[in-house]
């Protein structure tokens, strides 16, 4: 399957056509940012080490029964991925409080929450993933009563799948983003998972190992990264 024309260039990632209408080649960079992009990096290996940790999720997911547009990782910063349209929503779970929580509610950060906290943003960088909920999505046809049901439950599933792979790590998963997009008909779990899009703390020292850490000044982030995924059991090449 042969490489074609660029179609999107995002903060992090970029996405090419291919030959075949079905399918994309996904480029992980080694660019990040924060803040709406207000503050911006380039990290050496960074670009290879999400590729790879967002290969060994995305598989571990699969295997587990949930639907996701991965096929195959290319190369040390490609990854072959099925062409989904995706809906304009990000579905975050919170196992424990922190980042914008802490802010909105003024609750304590690391507190535990059981249930998990579930909520739906908008993606628009303009008006900074504003926080939406199920009626304005079904008013504004972001997405149908179904793919909204569909979106929680396939969230939650995944929330179950790792909170275990991270725990066997010694690691607390607190909370991460997901995006979901259609393809032929079926809801499928889209875009990237590493630690770009989530928090993660060591579970006896809380330390964050993280995007907060690049969020925070805190440095060694990708080494934090790759000590990640080291302790799922990522080899990275």
């Amino acid at each position: 399957m042969n490489k074609a024309e660029l179609l999107y260039s995002g903060k992090a990632k970029s996405v090419y056509h291919t030959d075949n209408p079905d399918f994309m080649i996904l480029e992980f960079r080694d660019d990040t940012s924060a803040f709406d992009g207000k503050k911006k990096a380039a990290l050496a290996r960074k670009g290879a080490v999400n590729n790879q940790f967002n290969a060994f999720v995305m598989e571990k997911l699969a295997a587990a029964g949930i639907p996701t547009h991965f096929e195959k990782q290319l190369s040390a910063n490609e990854s072959l991925v099925r062409k989904l349209t995706m809906l304009p929503v990000e579905c975050v779970v919170r196992n424990r409080a922190a980042g914008s929580l802490v802010r909105r509610l003024g609750v304590e950060e690391g507190q535990t929450l059981s249930p998990p906290v579930f909520e739906f943003f908008l993606k628009n960088d303009d008006l900074g993933d504003p926080m939406i909920n199920d009626a304005h999505i079904l008013t504004f046809g972001w997405a149908t009563a179904e793919q909204i049901a569909g979106m929680k439950a396939l969230t939650l599933a995944v929330n179950d799948v790792l909170l275990k792979l991270f725990a066997d790590g010694g690691m607390i998963l607190v909370d991460y983003k997901l995006e979901f997009g259609m393809f032929k008909g079926e809801l499928v779990l889209g875009d990237e998972f590493s630690p770009d899009g989530c928090r993660l703390w060591d579970s006896k020292t809380l330390e964050k190992m993280d995007k907060d850490r690049f969020r925070q000044d805190l440095g060694n982030v990708i080494e934090a990264y790759e000590e990640v995924g080291r302790r799922i059991g990522i080899e990275f090449q």
